[in-house]
């Protein structure tokens, strides 16, 4: 079974830091953990590439044909050759994608309206209301939430395990030159968001270290795409 199959299946991974900003800021970065590992991959002079199914049942898919095509440009980039068939190709480039079915995750967080020293602020407590600034009206956090209870916003969300894994094989024999794969936690399932970002996380400053995991940090909209420090 496949790494992207077991992520499919809900197989537990490494797990992915997920910063409590990523949930309610829509400009927030998108962060993704990526290994790899090479021997020596050939020189893009001279080389062509051909992006195959590394789960059959993908193959011939129009979402694979998508995803495929995004990989293909970056090894473009790279100056690698596609190649019109597989057949043709010096390379073969194995692709694989998936996200799992999601977890919940609790968020706490101090409560705006809360006070250490006289519960939750309101009309009713501790402002014009009833009982004045020092009022002997009703406190609902008096007892529940003032310096010895609550006075925390309690969130619950879902997040998602999201991967890719890219290996990339001499076609002649079949010997492996490379294979990586790009993990990330979002609130978002949608593989047309997220396949993209981690693609274009694995090629960030490819082929990159050989058995070193970094941050690879994409930034919104047209800004650049930059390694971050753990």
């Amino acid at each position: 079974m496949s790494f992207l199959s077991r992520l499919a299946k809900g197989a537990k991974l490494a797990a992915v830091p997920l910063a409590l900003g990523t949930l309610a800021a829509c400009a927030s970065p998108f962060r993704a953990d990526v290994s790899r590992f090479q021997t020596q991959l050939p020189a893009p002079q001279g080389q062509s590439f051909a992006v195959v199914a590394e789960d059959p049942s993908l193959a011939g898919g129009l979402e694979f044909s998508m995803y495929a095509n995004q990989l293909a440009e970056q090894m473009q980039q790279l100056g690698y050759a596609r190649a019109a068939t597989p057949e043709n190709a010096s390379l073969l480039v194995r692709f694989d994608y998936g996200v799992d079915n999601g977890r919940e995750r609790v968020v706490s967080t101090p409560d705006p309206f809360f006070s250490p020293w006289y519960g939750y602020r309101g009309s009713f407590y501790g402002g014009r209301g009833f009982g004045g600034p020092w009022g002997y009206g009703w406190n609902p956090g008096y007892f529940g939430g003032g310096a010895w209870g609550g006075g925390r916003n309690v969130n619950s969300y879902t997040v998602y395990t999201s991967g890719i894994e890219v290996k990339i094989d001499r076609a002649v024999d079949g010997q492996r030159l490379f294979e990586g794969n790009a993990q990330a936690v979002s609130t978002s399932n949608r593989l047309q968001y997220l396949v993209p970002n981690l693609v274009e996380a694995m090629f960030t400053d490819f082929p990159g270290n050989s058995g070193e995991t970094v941050r690879i940090s994409i930034a919104p909209e047209e800004q650049p795409v930059r390694r971050t420090d753990r």
